[in-house]
């Protein structure tokens, strides 16, 4: 058997055998990438998740985690932000009043003392 036959019989026939892995080489850079920015989107640390999913292997198991880890993560960030909502001093004061935590006559004390700034208050 000459010598090309015998490399093609052990190549599989296939003779662009480095195209494969140049192939899986930028589809792990882009899907990295794309862990990345939505990580950075939702508040998480991009560069945790996108880093161990260019390892072979061990990526695709990072790669579930985190889909897995997205989907239960509590922070919920505003459209377009990113950086996680905050509730103002405001908004609790209103949600207690509406669980029926605070009187009528303490909410609205305590609602133009929000107003007016910590400098004009007294204790």
């Amino acid at each position: 058997m000459p010598y090309y036959d015998m490399m093609d019989f052990m190549m599989g026939g296939f003779p662009f055998m480095g195209f494969g892995s140049i192939f899986t080489t930028l589809l792990s850079l882009v899907v990295a990438y794309l862990v990345y920015k939505d990580a950075e989107k939702r508040g998480m640390n991009g560069l945790l998740w996108g880093l161990p999913i260019l390892v072979p292997w061990i990526g695709i198991l990072f790669l579930i985690f985190y889909l897995i880890m997205r989907d239960s993560e509590r922070h919920i960030v505003a459209e377009g932000s990113s950086v996680p909502t905050r509730t103002t001093a405001e908004e609790v004061l209103d949600e207690r009043y509406a669980k029926g935590e605070v009187a009528r006559e303490v909410y609205l004390q305590m609602k133009e003392d929000l107003k007016k700034g910590p400098k004009e208050t007294s204790i």
